[in-house]
């Protein structure tokens, strides 16, 4: 099934236009034609079953013919990333992270960063595309940078953890998960946290984590991070 994107579908809507640049994507290049049906997401969990009543490629029109709610996850991860050197490597993070199931992203600006000005608008164009790809109805929300000690004082809920390569008293992640809990895990740069962020994480109840036996890059350590709990919260 091939899904579609539009974020303005009201619950309720029995017709809705996609904007030129969509309209023109589906007409021209995928060639659709009136009466085609087209699967549509507003990234809230519904999927709306429709059908071409305009084949324009400046306003494609389509009736709502059946609509489908998903309910969202039992839990909800947010992954606290910091942003790395090579943008395309962070781009990556963020197309699979979506594949594999996440909530929410916040990318975070630590002591070592090398990268400290992001622009999200690129970014929030691979999610969307990486939640259409892999079919899901749900969008993640990608939040704007932040700074690392500011991140750490907002966040009080759930499961607490921060991932560093310190040679001090950690435990594994997968032993520390539970299904059905919200968790939230701090990635840090290519530098790794610094002595400081770390106490500062563990005086706001951040538990200190390992991913494993190697030294990962950070869009690596991501994507274990998240794939941990996306493993514990599916195979029970």
């Amino acid at each position: 099934m091939q899904l579609f994107y539009n974020p303005n579908i009201a619950e309720n809507a029995e017709t809705f236009s996609f904007d030129k640049e969509e309209s023109k994507h589906i007409i021209k290049v995928l060639r659709k034609k009136d009466t085609d049906i087209l699967f549509v997401t507003n990234g809230l969990g519904f999927c709306f079953e429709t059908k071409i009543t305009l084949a324009s490629d400046t306003k494609c029109t389509v009736k709502i013919i059946a609509v489908k709610k998903s309910e969202p996850s039992k839990y909800r991860l947010h992954l606290a990333v910091a942003p790395t050197k090579m943008n395309d490597r962070f781009e990556w993070f963020l197309e699979k992270a979506t594949e594999i199931g996440i909530s929410e992203i916040t990318p975070i600006i630590c002591d070592h960063s090398e990268r400290k000005q992001i622009k999200t608008d690129r970014f929030d164009k691979i999610i969307q595309s990486a939640m259409k790809q892999s079919n899901q109805y749900f969008l993640p929300k990608l939040n704007e940078p932040v700074m690392f000690k500011d991140f750490v004082q907002q966040h009080k809920n759930g499961l607490l953890f921060v991932a560093h390569c310190e040679e001090t008293e950690k435990k594994i992640l997968k032993h520390l998960l539970q299904p059905d809990k919200d968790v939230t895990i701090l990635i840090g740069p290519e530098g790794d946290f610094s002595d400081k962020e770390i106490l500062w994480a563990i005086e706001n109840k951040f538990v200190p984590i390992s991913l494993g036996n190697t030294r990962l890059r950070t869009e690596t350590a991501a994507i274990v991070a998240c794939h941990s709990v996306a493993f514990v919260n599916e195979n029970r």
